[in-house]
């Protein structure tokens, strides 16, 4: 009986636990900045059977901690992509959040806003002030998470590349409130098969739901990421295949030479085939970016 009790004691630790990791934190608890009131069909919703969800009203954070006995103060905040038009929440979300939790990094799955003229005033800048403020919050609560506030890095797949790209390269103007001038440049990034640009080697769905259909040459290139790189943009680590039919593999090669033209610390690997949005596992490689990925992050001293 004692042993059935225990039993049941730790099974129930265990859930809340997880319970604890898993509870989504509300972005903007005292209200949605750049939003209107949404017309009644737009409700978050399901978009797949693979955990995409869409319209999104009310960004939040979905918080993983590792173990108390692995975790050594790294944080990322991960932007799931889906063409700025639904969240692969799941495969490019989750499931590299507990990955991280492996290597004892709290990881924060970001669900953000997608552009959308219903919901914002100005909906170019909607998903940036969900990744800034994401990053806000991190380092305004990194005490309290036993997080290090100099180790606070960003993370995006396909279109949330854009947007990790974005942010690591728009800091320096907030398009959020901060008025105790929190840090809001990542400590580092990381971008997988990531858009890059709104030039014509751009992903026209990621391009038109963010930009609209007939942008003007000014938000083209504010936009691509690749013509805001300085000196003082975030160390980087790249992955894409040369095969993808999907964001061609120019936007992480003009990426990364921007990266090298101006001394910024970057890696990219390349792999011939694997095509797009694979998430965790490429299933036509023999290698695994996930542990590229680990070396980088021992050679940054963020893990041990």
């Amino acid at each position: 009986m004692r042993k059935l009790l225990a039993a049941l004691m730790l099974l129930t630790t265990a859930t809340f636990t997880y319970a604890q990791q898993s509870t989504p934190i509300a972005l903007y608890p005292n209200g949605v900045p750049n939003s209107k009131p949404a017309p009644g069909v737009y409700r978050e919703r399901s978009t797949d059977s693979n955990g995409g969800i869409g319209y999104v009203t009310d960004p939040q954070l979905i918080p993983f901690f590792p173990a108390k006995d692995k975790a050594n103060g790294t944080a990322v905040v991960i932007c799931p992509g889906g063409g700025y038009q639904h969240l692969s929440m799941d495969k490019e979300g989750y499931k590299i959040a507990e990955k991280l939790n492996e290597l004892g990094i709290t990881a924060f799955v970001l669900k953000y806003r997608l552009p959308s003229d219903y919901i914002m005033v100005d909906k170019t800048i909607g998903p940036l002030q969900d990744a800034q403020r994401a990053i806000q919050m991190v380092r305004q609560n990194a005490a309290k998470w036993g997080i290090d506030p100099t180790k606070v890095g960003i993370m995006g797949f396909s279109a949330g590349g854009h947007l990790a790209s974005t942010e690591a390269t728009h800091y320096g103007k907030a398009v959020i409130a901060n008025t105790d001038n929190t840090n809001l440049r990542p400590d580092f990034a990381i971008l997988i098969y990531p858009v890059i640009t709104m030039t014509e080697v751009s992903h026209k769905g990621s391009k038109e739901n963010l930009l609209g259909k007939t942008p003007s040459q000014e938000m083209i290139d504010l936009y691509s990421n690749e013509k805001h790189v300085t000196k003082d943009i975030p160390p980087t680590f790249i992955v894409h295949c040369q095969d993808d039919d999907v964001v061609p593999i120019q936007n992480s090669l003009m990426f990364y030479q921007a990266l090298t033209d101006n001394h910024v610390n970057a890696e990219i690997h390349v792999y011939q085939s694997g095509g797009h949005g694979f998430g965790l596992h490429n299933p036509r490689s023999h290698e695994d970016w996930f542990i590229d990925l680990t070396g980088w992050f021992q050679a940054k001293g963020l893990v041990k």
